[in-house]
């Protein structure tokens, strides 16, 4: 189980026994990969923890590394000049760009896939077609390029609003819907012209959720479902974001969704994806709808641990993730036994002013503790660091998602509880946060 250090009054679950274990190398620098840095330090198996670039809160538990995730080369040479065990790959970038093919071939142990496998993530079309092999529910779509007739696909998808889809890496900002068919139209010719061709959707309509699935060539292993939101403001208005907060477990996905996910979606995927030429070693992020019905559709795939979902189904996971992850990472994730808390967790994102356009950076934080002392309490509470930076000795704003406070308690509404009132103590100058997230359960 986690063990808890309180932070400034408030708990966190990180500490773990000095000696002799593996030495890991996180790439990334968001609130993902200090949640990860969080959990690997917790681990009585790790005896280092480095980051690249890391950020200002894994600065306070790891050793950061002034390299970028994105610079493949750059972190090759340094997972080789530390000597490491195992590289966790935050983003996917840098595993569409091969990072996990050189890491491996260098003999050294990577959680993420390859990368072809990656491509599930890096092509909406190459998803569609592992959906469509595998007979996964999933939205119809049209593939339009610039000889395509754009109105006439308008048209067989008029009954509701509009899902444009970019065929590349777009920073989770590659999706237009819309009601409004100028802006649709807009959307598709933009994307045509800058990458040759884009989807256009059917628009599946229900609740969202999404499961993280843990996997290799042995086995899979499914992680508390959790529901994040994506849209700016309260009530899921305003622009969509790359999340504003989420919870887990999510109380949508039922038992029965549970059942058909995995029978529909994660069983026919993991025997394609361990079957391939390079079994898939990582985790598959599953985005999904469900419909009244209580039947699950593929949305998309991601590669890669979710951002903000990292950050609260990683607490709930009792057993050693540094030991699941390690034998993932070697094809022998069938070796363990994964037990979860029977807790629920709620994280709120703090974004800085004009997020998620162009945000104002170098502003002050202040109302984070840096001291811990011990402390164990039923409700923890913790912050996630992700656009964060120490300059000058003190705390700034990095980027447009800064931080998210994170609660963990045996009922979500304590959960929640727990981080608005972890939240309401930190003050960044123009900063925005939702106050709503988790109202589709409570």
């Amino acid at each position: 189980m986690f063990r808890c250090q309180r932070l400034s009054g408030d708990t966190v679950p990180w500490g773990h026994e000095e000696g002799v274990g593996l030495k890991v190398l996180v790439a990334g620098g968001g609130g993902r990969e200090h949640s990860l840095a969080i959990a690997l330090v917790a681990s009585p198996t790790v005896a280092e923890v480095h980051l690249c670039p890391g950020n200002a809160g894994t600065s306070l538990i790891a050793t950061n590394h002034d390299i970028s995730a994105d610079d493949v080369d750059a972190v090759i040479s340094l997972a080789e000049q530390l000597n490491v065990d195992l590289v966790v790959v935050g983003p996917e970038a840098p595993l569409v760009n091969g990072l996990a093919d050189i890491l491996r071939q260098r003999g050294i142990a990577c959680f993420g896939p390859d990368a072809d496998n990656a491509m599930l993530e890096g092509s909406k079309l190459r998803a569609k077609q592992a959906m469509s092999n595998n007979d996964v529910p999933t939205a119809e779509y049209q593939i339009l390029r610039s000889d395509s007739d754009i109105d006439s696909a308008l048209d067989a998808y008029s009954n509701h609003p509009w899902v444009v889809k970019r065929d590349v890496l777009a920073g989770g900002k590659g999706v237009v819907v819309t009601t409004d068919r100028h802006e649709a139209r807009e959307a598709i010719l933009a994307a045509i012209e800058s990458d040759g061709e884009v989807l256009l959707e059917a628009f599946l309509s229900g609740e969202e959720a999404s499961m993280l699935v843990m996997m290799d060539e042995s086995a899979f292993v499914c992680l508390p479902a959790s529901q994040d939101h994506k849209r700016l403001g309260d009530g899921d208005s305003g622009p969509n974001t790359g999340g504003m907060g989420a919870y887990a477990p999510a109380p949508v996905f039922t038992d029965e969704v549970r059942r058909k996910t995995i029978e529909r979606i994660v069983k026919p995927m993991h025997e394609d994806l361990r079957n391939s030429e390079n079994p898939y070693r990582g985790v598959l992020y599953v985005g999904l709808m469900i419909d009244s019905e209580s039947d699950p559709y593929v949305v998309e795939f991601n590669v890669r641990f979710g951002d903000p979902e990292c950050q609260i189904t990683l607490p709930l996971i009792e057993t050693d993730l540094a030991q699941h992850l390690f034998a993932a990472a070697q094809g022998r994730l069938a070796e363990e036994e994964v037990r979860f808390l029977d807790s629920h967790c709620l994280t709120v994102v703090l974004a800085a002013e004009g997020y998620p356009g162009t945000v104002v950076k170098g502003r002050r934080i202040s109302g984070i503790g840096l001291r811990s002392q011990d402390g164990e309490h039923s409700s923890a509470s913790w912050i996630n660091h992700a656009g964060t930076a120490f300059v000058d000795g003190e705390l700034v704003s990095t980027g447009g998602r800064v931080l998210s406070a994170t609660g963990m308690a045996p009922s979500l509404r304590e959960a929640c509880e727990a981080a608005y009132h972890l939240i309401a103590k930190i003050e960044l100058e123009g900063s925005q946060h939702r106050s709503d997230i988790g109202y589709r359960a409570l």
